[in-house]
């Protein structure tokens, strides 16, 4: 099943946009009265019909809905963007396939990389909420200075650094069904200050495990990991 992304539908926008009225019209050559499979990415399926199969904006009638079931726990990872932007383009398609909340990238005193194409990391999002056929894309917020990052809210905050003396593995650490606040830091690592302003600020120093990882490789860890404690 081809699932369709109009974040709209909500607010009377019965349409799809020119990119996917192309790929429905003149890659699937879908025609009028055929059934489309849509999501607003706010936790809605729906079902519609196709009024007018324009290749430019075609437009729909929804003829059911149905509300995704709501999960227990949020995951948000907090990660400082690779060098290499494929790289973190790769985590965020991977994390939004496994499930992730939100994503927020985090400037520190190691990064090598300070700016993002949020506009292209949006639309991988995009592409692998529909590829995974979910109903909810994750919030993917703009670069943010660590300090910053410090007043976010969650029930458990936890950063993950590498540290062959620390003990407690983030499995054994995260408790089910809470809102979740990871660190991951860039592949520098965090620097001593930020990790001391870290544990001030309430988060607990976790381990992935004895393998030293990539930043991207350590993000999609922990998303894996949550997810899995809450299953």
């Amino acid at each position: 099943m081809n699932l369709f992304f109009q974040p709209g539908i909500s607010q009377g926008i019965h349409h799809l946009d020119r990119e996917e009225s192309h790929h429905a019209i003149r890659v699937l050559r879908m025609s009028e009265g055929q059934q489309l499979h849509l999501t607003d990415g706010l936790g809605t399926f729906y079902v519609a019909r196709i009024t007018k199969p324009d290749p430019k904006k075609c437009e729909f009638e929804i003829t059911e809905n149905k509300l995704a079931k709501p999960k227990k726990f949020h995951i948000h990872i907090a990660i400082a963007p690779t060098k290499n932007a494929d790289r973190i383009e790769w985590f965020v398609e991977k994390a939004t396939e496994i499930g992730v909340d939100q994503i927020s990238f985090m400037l520190c005193k190691n990064s090598e990389r300070k700016v993002i194409n949020h506009e292209r990391i949006e639309k991988v999002a995009i592409s692998a909420m529909k590829q995974s056929q979910q109903a909810w894309l994750p919030k993917i917020r703009k670069m943010t200075p660590f300090k910053e990052v410090m007043s976010f809210s969650a029930n458990q905050k936890m950063i993950a650094y590498v540290d062959s003396s620390n003990p407690k593995h983030l499995h054994s650490v995260a408790k089910p069904e809470k809102r979740y606040l990871v660190l991951i830091g860039p592949e520098g690592d965090f620097a001593k200050e930020e990790l001391e302003l870290a544990l001030q600020n309430g988060f607990e120093k976790v381990s992935l495990g004895q393998n030293r990882l990539r930043t991207e490789t350590a993000g999609l860890a922990s998303c894996h990991i949550l997810n899995l404690i809450n299953r």
